[in-house]
């Protein structure tokens, strides 16, 4: 489709999308536009053009919600911080100080937005239009399924509790009667909905081509990876297991980790210097899965300024709003980097350990994930220059596309599903050797492999050394033959299980740091934990030193969540 057609597509959604517009009134969070309203008995979506606008429509309503996806989940962890030049809504979030209603990126009603209209479709669809023996809306049926699905989470973990609501609201006495339902928390809201969506997990997503030379297949959220995000919530950590490694393994479209990685040029000849990569984080690489497609000029609708906030650019004068914290660069490099040497007929013969004393950039220190995503030159400074001379790039961001899913961080969370299924040789294979037939054999003991059976089988052919590697080594070279990199003996298999899940933790945040991850993974194993301190503790710790103040907050678990309009 191009420009002009995507204009289309927004037009017709005004007419619709009966429940589009919520504005503000006394019930808050979900209010109903009159003019709205009055479209309703117009709009049945029984045509195939009626559900691809609808489709195409909800996710414009997602636009709205992708930066803070990103920034609600990354200000508050222990990765990032606000610079002197951010605004103070993003102070606010940084701080866990937004009890004023008015900040920008506390608007609940905007995820209900995205809900009603999801449950207006959901309730109008003609689903019994059959076609060729096919219901002919099955498709975008799934598809609005998962986004209210994936919605209701991001609700859940932002505010804690919420009502649900799984009925389109049209008018002004539904919405106040939706917003008096005992909110729901997030286990409720996970088991829910993994009820709802166990019927289109093998439900094919739509293929509309090319829109505005995005790929459009990418839009979508892939069923079985929410079925594996909801279960991991719910504590159900063998069906999650179960979905994440269904969808990487799929005969017809497998998902291997691949092989990129960041590493020295020349390891072999002892040159710790040049670093070099072929990891690459940004929305329309094959290792994107799903991204909310945003618009490259404000006049078409909404842009994303997650680029300006983080990296240095014209539009900032050069000004980053955010930046990395002690703590991340501390995770780094306290990490090894381990390259094999080999001789002239590429035989390993030793293994080398980079040093990093002699390394000047110490963000190159251990993993090089880091160093290589992360960059920041200080430059002699012009006396009056209202421009920063301090020029930061954090090489994750592109306009196009807020990144939802990724291949290596849905391994992780396979990972962490893994183990506490009760398989932490297997959790801890993706992160060192990768899971493939070989690895399986060699490196987990048969009564694992005998009680985990179809969670760790994958294809021989699908599955190889040439496409599958350990998380691991995508900073920190040929894991495979790290010695260091190992789990300790410990006293108990409880004790196992929390040390591989610590470091499952820690590579998460190697791998998805910048990307709005980490608040959320400290949150998920502090909860299953019963341990506030795992994530007060580290966010405590952003500068290199504990601020008590910040420990203390965060130990009372309800200041975790955003405070509901």
């Amino acid at each position: 489709m191009e420009r002009n057609t995507f204009l289309i597509i927004k037009r017709l959604n005004f007419y619709i999308l009966a429940a589009a517009v919520m504005l503000t009134s006394c019930s808050k969070m979900m209010d109903i536009d009159s003019e709205m309203v009055e479209f309703q008995d117009d709009n049945s979506l029984q045509s195939s053009t009626d559900s691809v606008y609808s489709v195409m429509g909800i996710i414009f309503k997602m636009q709205a919600i992708a930066d803070r996806t990103v920034l609600l989940g990354e200000l508050r962890g222990d990765l990032t911080t606000t610079t002197a030049s951010a605004s103070a809504d993003l102070k606010a979030i940084a701080s866990f100080d937004i009890n004023n209603q008015k900040n920008v990126y506390n608007q609940v009603s905007d995820y209900y937005a995205v809900i009603n209209n999801c449950n207006y479709f959901l309730a109008n669809i003609n689903t019994n239009l059959v076609k060729n023996g096919r219901r002919v809306f099955e498709s975008e049926y799934a598809v609005v399924k998962a986004f209210r699905a994936w919605t209701y989470l991001q609700l859940a973990q932002i505010y804690g509790a919420v009502p649900l609501v799984t009925e389109p609201v049209l008018n002004e006495d539904a919405a106040q009667a939706a917003m008096k339902q005992t909110p729901q928390n997030i286990t409720a809201i996970c088991n829910y909905f993994i009820d709802d969506l166990k019927p289109y997990v093998d439900t094919k997503l739509p293929a509309y081509g090319q829109i505005n030379n995005l790929t459009s297949e990418k839009f979508f959220i892939p069923v079985r990876v929410l079925l594996g995000d909801l279960c991991l919530w719910a504590n159900r950590y063998q069906e999650a297991a179960q979905y994440y490694h269904d969808y990487l393994s799929l005969r017809t479209s497998p998902v291997p980790t691949g092989k990129a990685h960041a590493y020295w040029y020349d390891g072999n000849t002892k040159d710790f210097r040049s670093l070099t990569s072929s990891i690459s984080y940004r929305t329309r690489d094959d290792e994107c899965l799903c991204y909310i497609p945003m618009e490259d000029n404000e006049f078409y609708g909404i842009k994303s300024d997650l680029n300006d906030i983080f990296n240095s650019t014209d539009v900032n004068q050069q000004f980053a709003k955010v930046m990395p914290t002690a703590q991340l660069r501390d995770l780094s490099s306290k990490l090894d980097y381990c390259v094999v040497i080999t001789n002239d007929l590429d035989e390993p013969i030793d293994t080398m350990y980079a040093p990093k004393e002699k390394i000047q950039r110490k963000e190159y220190w251990g993993d090089l994930r880091f160093g290589t995503v992360y960059d920041n030159t200080i430059y002699a400074k012009e006396r009056f220059s209202r421009v920063s001379n301090e020029i930061q790039t954090v090489d994750k961001f592109r306009g196009d596309g807020v990144t939802l899913y990724r291949t290596n961080m849905v391994y992780l969370r396979y990972a962490e599903a893994l183990n506490r299924a009760g398989y932490p040789q297997s959790a801890f294979a993706v992160l060192k050797y990768g899971l493939y037939p070989a690895t399986v054999a060699k490196q987990i003991d048969s009564l694992e492999v005998a009680s985990a059976g179809t969670l760790i089988t994958f294809d021989v052919d699908n599955f190889t050394v040439n496409n599958t590697q350990g998380i691991h080594s995508r900073g920190c070279g040929s894991a495979e033959c790290d010695t260091l990199y190992k789990i300790p003996a410990l006293a108990n298999r409880a004790d196992t299980l929390d040390c591989v899940e610590d470091m499952i933790v820690n590579e998460m945040a190697l791998e998805g740091a910048f990307e709005g991850y980490r608040y959320y993974d400290l949150m998920r194993v502090a909860l299953r934990r019963n341990d506030p301190a795992y994530l007060a503790a580290p966010i405590s710790r952003r500068s290199g030193e504990e601020d008590g103040a910040l420990k203390s907050l965060l130990l009372n678990q309800k200041n975790w969540y955003l405070p509901l309009p």
